[in-house]
């Protein structure tokens, strides 16, 4: 049975009106605005915080599946707080924890607007990618300083956008462009073209990146979305066209790589970039040495060592999302963590292999929490605002999911029930 025939929030088409106008516009506002984030607090903060009272005045109310995650993100900071105490300067540590409870909430916002109603997945990968277009367009121009004061989207001789970090923008740039590949294969061929230029716009803002964890990024995200599109896909025929897309694709870029590698600058870092293990990650005092001190210095102090105050003892920040929990959250913090992550994991596997309305979607947001949760090794994650945004449209899935199910068993009943009425 369709799920869209069965339950009125699986609908990708519903009546309009000016109240339902006004509530999409205002999500495709927030999801566009976590494109720009190029100071702090950022747009982003201050809309969605606004947002989400209006919301919480208007009644909000937090579904029960949703509870697991809102009580594993409150205990996750709960750890924050307690860490916070260890350092004299406590106030530092309250800000930062302030920031993560802010971000956890906006995770399961967005969880609870995506079961309310799926179409809204649809709005918030649509404003999403419309974001990585032009965030990726300022890094483009600014990189190679087409436009005057455009440099402010640089950072290092690499392009960042509107961020802060080349490291954040990369990883920003990943769930559209799996969004937009989907697309090309599956969606109107009127509109390929468009997705096309802006596909190429957005590889070519996460190759001026030259962020190693983006890189590594979007080649697992890639490797694990296309095998589930291959995989859940009958038809020979799309099959052999996923595979010719994906030798075009693949050829485009080399050509693209072979292209830019003719700028010096651009050549000269990407030889530098490339390496798995750059100079600062061996050693003792690098970063792999320092993530061995920091496991250590965690059994010492199960309540953590204080927001960001790892970067202070060792001169450089974790670089690991393990490692940042226990020592900015505690073990509290990390057991919250682990917990969180393994329930995510496990709990939506089966759901890649169901055939749903919001299933390209869903392994979209599952691929790209998956590959930050691998790259999270070498980098911090945790203030990623792309990343929450993943993690609230997994669990808004697994609403959908158990809404589906229910509906789908109480049709069964009546059809069970109608049954011997139609036979006597």
């Amino acid at each position: 049975m369709s799920a869209t025939a069965i339950h009125p929030s699986l609908h990708f088409h519903r009546p309009t009106t000016a109240i339902r106008r006004l509530q999409d516009g205002a999500i495709a506002l927030a999801a566009f605005l976590g494109g720009f984030v190029i100071f702090e607090p950022a747009p982003y903060e201050l809309f969605l915080a606004a947002l989400l009272g209006i919301w919480l005045l208007f009644g909000l109310r937090i579904p029960a599946n949703v509870m697991p995650l809102l009580l594993l993100f409150v205990l996750f900071n709960a750890g924050g707080v307690i860490s916070s105490f260890q350092i004299e300067e406590w106030d530092r540590g309250m800000i930062y924890v302030s920031v993560s409870l802010f971000l956890a909430l906006s995770s399961v916002f967005f969880a609870i607007l995506i079961q309310q109603d799926m179409s809204r997945i649809r709005l918030i990968f649509r404003a999403y990618t419309v974001a990585a277009v032009v965030t990726a367009l300022l890094g483009i121009i600014g990189y190679f300083g087409v436009v005057p004061g455009f440099e402010l989207f640089t950072r290092y001789s690499r392009a960042m956008g509107a961020f802060q970090d080349p490291n954040v923008f990369g990883p920003f740039l990943v769930a559209p462009a799996l969004y937009l590949v989907h697309g090309v294969l599956n969606r109107s061929a009127s509109f390929s073209i468009f997705r096309i230029s802006a596909l190429s716009v957005i590889a070519v803002g996460l190759l001026l990146a030259f962020s190693r964890a983006a890189w590594g990024l979007s080649l697992i995200c890639v490797a694990m979305f296309y095998f589930l599109l291959t995989v859940n896909e009958r038809s020979p025929r799309m099959r052999l066209k996923y595979i010719a897309f994906a030798a075009a694709f693949i050829a485009a870029m080399i050509i693209v790589i072979a292209v830019m590698l003719q700028f010096d600058a651009v050549s000269e870092l990407f030889t530098e970039r490339v390496q798995l293990v750059q100079s600062y990650d061996s050693g003792r005092e690098g970063r792999f040495g320092r993530h061995l001190a920091g496991y250590l210095l965690a059994i010492e102090r199960p309540w953590g060592i204080g927001p960001l105050e790892f970067g202070y003892i060792f001169t450089e920040d974790t670089h690991n999302i393990i490692l940042k929990a226990l020592m900015d959250y505690g073990w509290i913090g990390f057991f919250a963590f682990l917990t969180l992550t393994g329930i995510t994991l496990v709990a939506g596997f089966r759901m890649l292999f169901r055939p749903r309305p919001w299933q390209p979607y869903y392994q979209i947001a599952y691929v790209v929490f998956v590959g930050h949760i691998v790259i999270g090794y070498v980098i911090d994650i945790d203030h990623w605002r792309h990343f929450y945004l993943m993690i609230g449209i997994v669990w808004g899935c697994f609403g959908l999911e158990l809404a589906w199910q229910r509906e789908r068993t109480a049709s069964r009943r009546q059809s069970a029930i109608a049954s011997p009425a139609i036979a006597t």
